[in-house]
């Protein structure tokens, strides 16, 4: 380590009282002791770790093991690999997610899809899964325990509107009666038309704030034949639900949301407890039994709901808001409703950070199997308890269904550090020479500390040097190049004093990506993601960073991650990054996000929503077939959600570039440029594909068949036929 009393020359006169030989500052002087109180870091720019690296390594650094088990983990190419049956994936079957990205962003003349990033990437291999793994611990639960009926899931539509996973959950729970859960009147008429594909034993639970209109969608699905149960969120619905029953003859079937008083401490139990949002008390719940039975339909009760939050943490905790709501299951029996079915809420939670703790929202401390067996054994007891026939369990298990079938994915574009040029002994001497006084005492009591090995105060002494000048730059007293020359001293001294224990400060990785609309949750309630490089994993990640986003925007970062770490191990960006062009490219991807962020997400800055590819599994030479490829909102699409209308905007600019400009070729390509603008999504794209300098834009819309994966074909206007006038 480098003397501290080196790092600056005999630059000024000593003040009164004090040696020369004080602030000769040379290399005669013995090197300090290591700064107390600083640890050594292993990561350094001078003594890097060059101890080998795996795949394996990788995946404990960023514990894939835990929160991607049995869904991802990394391949021996050092690639994060989709498993899409979980554990029962062969290795032939795993899909390397590297090949996913380049299949998508591709130029379609290299047989890419010709997709700009960021991407989403969904696996129906893996929500299949999930389904089945959820239907399978309850079947087993019931099974083992003698329970003496059946499981009955819905999905609540809320967690991801998609069509496609909305469909797909339908198609592939059709054979064991899996339903859907609507939250509102769009919610409602999805569901409806989804279910006609479905089983007709599925159930359509509406929960939410109801209307006449609400009540009266949900009895026309009755109509319909749907198994629509209208669950009373609020006391005043069921006068509504009386009247526009008999006035469309048809009979309902009613359920009610209780609050209970078993309460979910955590943020996502604040619609739990007595004071819930939602839900009727049991003085409430007594009031509708009495109407319903003097109107005749008290047969037409037969569902108990209840919600005591997502994420529940631990299963001793479900157990006791479930033995609470089979205790009021089994009251309503006895007052002579005609129940069949438990709806448990959600509360299924997932495991973000890989912990199995119980003592955060990032984690939950069970798997499916000993979820289910607590929901059995907390119904089976009390019901037993009561000599109440066993109802139907139905959860509505959305987040835990959802979260780990896509991925997100996108690409660090440059990075940045708090980067000082080295001083040199000249530039330190002309610098203290020009300092006014009050500065140079600051200077000198900096340079006697450093004689006398006081390096605590030595970093105190700086730090006021610096503040004094940056004091004296406002007072027009000293210059901006003497103002860059105290951040080049400081840091000097900064390295010196931490010796051993300096390590290279947290980088700045610039991705191409709008936090607000693609990871709103870690934005608005600080819900973390796994974030993982999905590539290069079979090296060692030799940098720190966090993540800014493309936004204008203080709060468009992410500067808190898994494990409660405050920057993530990354690798150097190859050449000079993706969007200045050359070097390889650097991809990210955040994991477990399928549920709620695509439908939270916004238009914050006017960036819109990723593009989408949907993946299957396949025996083909990579594993996988793209079923599926929709580019991105293209600005065109985001300024139309704020009523600007494109076409005209294009027109106006068009006609200002005539006015002042006079060359036919020049306007023509000027037009097809500003065109082309309008028509691309509005993330970075690669210098080469600039829209004013490159001729092909990203317009395309891609479409896959189910019967032939390979065949995904390109249809919709192509970019000869958009906005076709402009060069008229």
């Amino acid at each position: 380590m480098p003397a501290l009393a080196c790092c600056v020359d005999a630059a000024v006169p000593p003040s009164p009282g004090y040696a020369a030989a004080a602030f000769a500052w040379d290399n005669s002087l013995p090197a300090p002791e290591p700064f107390s109180g600083v640890p050594p870091l292993t990561n350094t720019t001078t003594t890097p770790d060059l101890s080998p690296w795996s795949p394996s390594l990788s995946s404990s650094l960023y514990k894939i093991d835990g929160w991607g088990a049995p869904y991802f983990s990394v391949n021996s190419s050092g690639n994060v690999a989709v498993r899409p049956y979980g554990t029962d994936t062969m290795s032939h079957q795993e899909i390397d997610l590297m090949k996913v990205v380049k299949k998508a962003s591709d130029p379609r003349s290299s047989g890419g899809l010709g997709l700009q990033l960021p991407l989403i990437v969904r696996f129906p291999d893996v929500l299949k899964n999930r389904l089945e793994s959820l239907q399978s611990a309850f079947d087993f639960a019931i099974q083992s325990q003698g329970y003496v009926n059946h499981y009955q899931g819905v999905y609540p539509v809320k967690c991801n509107q998609d069509r496609f996973v909305v469909e797909d959950i339908v198609k592939f729970g059709s054979s064991f009666r899996f339903g859907l859960e609507a939250g509102s009147k769009p919610e409602l008429l999805l569901a409806m038309s989804c279910l006609c594909k479905g089983s007709p034993d599925s159930l359509l639970i509406c929960n939410g704030f109801k209307d006449a209109e609400y009540i009266s969608l949900a009895l026309v699905a009755r109509k319909l034949l749907l198994n629509a149960v209208i669950v009373l969120e609020q006391e005043e619905e069921i006068d509504l639900v009386i009247d526009l029953s008999q006035k469309l003859a048809v009979r309902p079937i009613i359920g009610v949301r209780a609050k209970l008083r078993t309460k979910h401490s955590g943020h996502f139990g604040s619609t739990s407890g007595e004071k819930g949002k939602f839900g009727l008390t049991t003085t409430q719940i007594l009031r509708v039994v009495k109407k319903l039975e003097k109107c005749g339909m008290l047969d037409c009760f037969q569902l108990l709901h209840f919600h005591i939050g997502s994420q529940i943490p631990t299963t001793t905790l479900l157990a006791d808001g479930i033995g609470e709501a089979a205790q009021v299951y089994c009251e309503l029996v006895r007052l002579g409703a005609s129940m069949k079915v438990i709806d448990i809420g959600g509360g299924l939670g997932i495991d973000y950070d890989g912990s199995k703790s119980s003592d955060c929202d990032m984690s939950v401390s069970y798997g499916l199997e000993e979820y289910a067996a607590a929901v059995v054994q907390a119904v089976r007891f009390v019901c037993d308890r009561k000599s109440v026939k066993h109802p139907i369990i139905c959860s509505e298990s959305g987040r835990a269904i959802v979260s780990h079938h896509s991925v997100l994915i996108f690409e660090a574009v440059s990075t940045s550090t708090y980067d000082v040029p080295p001083m040199s002994s000249l530039g330190l001497q002309n610098f203290v020479e020009r300092l006014p006084e009050d500065a140079l005492l600051d200077y000198r009591y900096l340079s006697d500390a450093a004689i006398r090995g006081e390096y605590d105060t030595c970093l105190l002494y700086a730090d006021q040097l610096k503040q004094r000048c940056v004091e004296k730059f406002k007072e027009g007293s000293l210059d901006i190049e003497q103002l860059a020359d105290v951040d080049g001293l400081c840091d000097l001294v900064s390295k010196a004093v931490g010796g051993l224990g300096a390590s290279d400060p947290v980088r700045t990785y610039h991705v191409n990506l709008s936090v607000f609309t693609s990871i709103p949750d870690f934005w608005g309630i600080e819900q973390l993601f796994p974030i993982v490089p999905i590539h290069r994993l079979d090296q060692r990640p030799g940098v720190r960073g966090i993540l800014s986003d493309l936004t204008c925007d203080s709060d468009g970062k992410i500067n808190k991650f898994i494990g409660g770490e405050s920057s993530l191990p990354l690798h150097e960006l190859e050449g000079s990054g993706g969007v200045s062009g050359g070097g390889g490219r650097y991809y990210l991807g955040m994991f477990l996000g399928g549920a709620y962020e695509e439908a939270l997400g916004g238009v914050h800055n006017l960036f819109g929503g990723p593009s989408v590819v949907r993946v299957s599994q396949s025996d083909g030479p990579h594993s996988f077939a793209v079923t599926r490829a929709v580019p991105g909102p293209s600005s065109s699409d985001v300024l139309r959600v704020m009523q600007h209308e494109p076409e005209l905007m294009f027109e106006t600019l068009k006609h200002r570039a005539e006015e002042f400009v006079h060359d036919d070729m020049a306007l023509a390509s000027l037009a097809g440029g500003l065109a082309r603008s309008f028509h691309n999504m509005p993330y970075l794209l690669p210098a080469s594909s600039c829209c004013l300098t490159a001729a092909n834009g990203n317009n395309g819309y891609y479409y896959g068949n189910e019967d032939n994966y390979g065949s995904v074909a390109e249809t919709g206007s192509g970019e000869d036929e958009m906005w076709s006038y402009c060069c008229a």
